[in-house]
């Protein structure tokens, strides 16, 4: 009885390792932009969102003061980029750490009426962002 096996040819030993080092290479991307993706914080300036209005949409910018009021069950700001001027109705929680002249990061809708609808205020608080927002 003639017994095959499996012949490694000096070539694929030559490829072998590099093959390796790619896949593990790969798998450490994937899983480093996995893990990364909700440490990051992507927003638009309020001048990007009056340029192209979208559905949902994360700005970005400062509380202007004198802006801020207490409205039902959450509370209405402006926030600006320096250039262009947003209103925010935000429903839901708000950081302890909220305050006018502040940068601010919110996620919502925008309206028809121009007015951000928030469900989701995060707020800079020295070098790190704190969120506030209903499903917590």
């Amino acid at each position: 009885m003639v017994r095959k096996t499996a012949v490694v040819t000096p070539a694929w030993r030559r490829r072998l390792p590099l093959a390796l080092v790619t896949a593990a290479a790969l798998a450490a991307g994937a899983f480093a932009v996995r893990e990364l993706g909700d440490g990051l914080v992507y927003y638009r300036t309020p001048s990007e969102v009056a340029a192209h209005p979208a559905g949902r949409v994360r700005v970005g910018g400062l509380v202007l003061r004198g802006s801020v009021r207490v409205a039902g069950d959450g509370i209405r700001f402006r926030l600006s980029d320096g250039v262009t001027v947003l209103e925010v109705a935000h429903r839901g929680e708000r950081p302890p750490v909220f305050q006018e002249g502040q940068g601010a990061v919110v996620e919502g809708v925008l309206g028809p009426d121009g007015v951000l609808r928030s469900d989701r205020l995060m707020v800079k608080h020295s070098d790190e962002y704190h969120a506030g927002d209903r499903s917590r």
